[in-house]
């Protein structure tokens, strides 16, 4: 029994190697970044679903603003504090096989938050969850980024750019429709036939690891100190105006927020194994693109929160219908990312992330000044979903390309990192500044409507600021090894 045992924990433990059909095709590592896309479409279609929902989650549980939002940044905080993690775990024992993991614990929570009792359970559920997509995050980029040609690899997340639109694009119509036919319980058990597909094709069609890097201690003291900061500055933000500004829990959470922040700064600097590797924020591209990438995910999903309210409680439109508008934005994200890669390959970084910020700052401009107008929305949500997908695909093919291979999973790791990060805060946000201006459960269609006024905003100036930093940029690496050669 002991040697089945045995045996049983090393295949689970071994990456399996691909059919040999598969391996010898040439093209086969396309088949891996297609099955990078299920887990991206996957990711994406739960965060949508989720945002549609919000509303309908409110008047169920009746809950806050703040509360509400817990469902979606629960999700998110485990992304923000494991992924960086877990990108450097899977440089040591192997993405595919943290790949096809992150699969199976998904499924799993799906099936637990589809059931969840009430909103405390649905929280906690989302924090497995969370765990899941951390695990496929994490090694999402790097998977494309270790199969591909470097040449390829800004059209290789181009693809994985239009899937995540995708999944954007049919989360909220899906959503829509799965609330009206059964209730909001039906959004995540949809994740179940889309986790055992990617399961099934991450065990078969993702190659097995090459390139390892050697094993070293895990950063334990690291994760201590940055996931506690980041939940405590996801409380303050959120609860807040519910707890009032100036509360002793509210001015301590911030303290104590700041002050591990610090120490995780300083205790990645000085340790011999950091979770997050410093060096790689000395490298121009690299900095500079998750500063933007920080700023464009704020705004995505500060709107994929507030836009749904809009919808239902200040234009009075049903869940169907309103997932059927929402839907505009990632279906313009899908048809803009290829071409965002595209232009990255020929022209570099620069102009399609300019060029996009410039999209986005306008539709957020026109949302805060047209608010009113239930026929404008649509235009706009073309318009921001158009510049978010000329700007992701490019922007992260050039921090993707500034590293070495043998990085690239703790640089992917960061990557997601800042992008969790930044859904959270524009999460947080809006629900801080609609709580703010609706007060707390008293809610109005007027109200609803100045409190999207006032978040919209707040998000063009998180995409002015990204708009800048496009503009500016110095670092234009999107192809590594010629960037090496052209410097001697």
């Amino acid at each position: 029994m002991g040697k089945v045992l045995k045996r049983a924990k090393e295949l689970a433990l071994t990456e399996a190697q691909r059919p040999a059909p598969i391996r010898e095709w040439r093209n086969a590592h396309w088949l891996a970044v297609a099955t990078v896309c299920i887990g991206a479409f996957m990711n994406q279609l739960d965060a949508s679903i989720v945002t549609i929902a919000f509303p309908t989650l409110r008047h169920t549980f009746n809950a806050a603003f703040g509360s509400v939002a817990w469902v979606g940044l629960s999700y998110l905080v485990m992304v923000i504090g494991l992924v960086s993690a877990i990108g450097r775990v899977a440089d040591m024992v192997g993405r595919k096989l943290l790949y096809f993991y992150g699969f199976i614990l998904f499924i799993a929570a799906s099936v637990v938050c589809a059931f969840a009792p009430n909103l405390i359970i649905l929280v906690l559920a989302r924090f497995v969850q969370g765990i899941g997509a951390a695990m496929l995050q994490a090694n999402s980029v790097a998977i494309i980024a270790t199969v591909l040609p470097r040449g390829r690899l800004a059209r290789g997340i181009g693809i994985q750019g239009t899937a995540q639109a995708l999944g954007l694009a049919l989360g909220p119509t899906i959503g829509g429709a799965l609330i009206a036919l059964g209730g909001w319980r039906l959004i995540f058990l949809v994740n179940v036939p889309a986790g055992l597909l990617g399961a099934v094709a991450a065990w078969f069609l993702i190659p097995r690891t090459r390139e390892l890097t050697g094993r070293v201690p895990f950063d334990f003291k690291g994760l201590g100190a940055l996931f506690p900061s980041i939940l405590l500055g996801l409380v303050v933000l959120t609860f807040g105006p519910a707890w009032s500004w100036f509360s002793p829990r509210i001015i301590i959470f911030t303290v104590a927020a700041i002050f591990l922040g610090f120490i995780f700064v300083g205790h990645e600097k000085r340790t011999k194994h950091p979770m997050m590797k410093p060096q790689l924020f000395r490298i121009g591209a690299f900095t500079e693109g998750l500063t933007s990438g920080f700023f464009s995910y704020t705004v995505l999903f500060g709107t994929l929160f507030a836009v749904p309210f809009l919808l239902q409680r200040g234009f009075l439109e049903n869940a169907r219908t309103a997932g059927s508008i929402l839907t505009i934005m990632p279906i313009f994200l899908a048809v803009a990312a290829p071409i965002g890669g595209l232009l990255a390959e020929r022209y570099g970084a620069r102009i399609p992330t300019s060029m996009g910020m410039a999209f986005g700052s306008l539709a957020l401009l026109l949302f805060a000044i047209r608010t009113a107008k239930l026929s404008s929305v649509e235009f706009e949500l073309a318009l921001l979903g158009a510049g978010l997908g000329l700007f992701t695909p490019a922007n992260n093919a050039a921090i993707m390309g500034s590293v070495k291979r043998s990085e690239s999973g703790i640089a992917s790791g960061i990557l997601n990192m800042t992008r969790s990060i930044g859904a959270s805060v524009g999460i947080g946000a809006t629900s801080m500044v609609m709580d703010e201006v609706v007060n707390g459960l008293k809610i109005n269609k007027d109200l609803v409507t100045h409190g999207f006024t006032v978040a919209s905003w707040m998000l063009f100036g998180c995409c002015a600021v990204a708009l800048a930093l496009s503009l500016f940029r110095k670092g234009e690496i999107v192809d590594l090894e010629a960037a090496k050669m052209s410097e001697g």
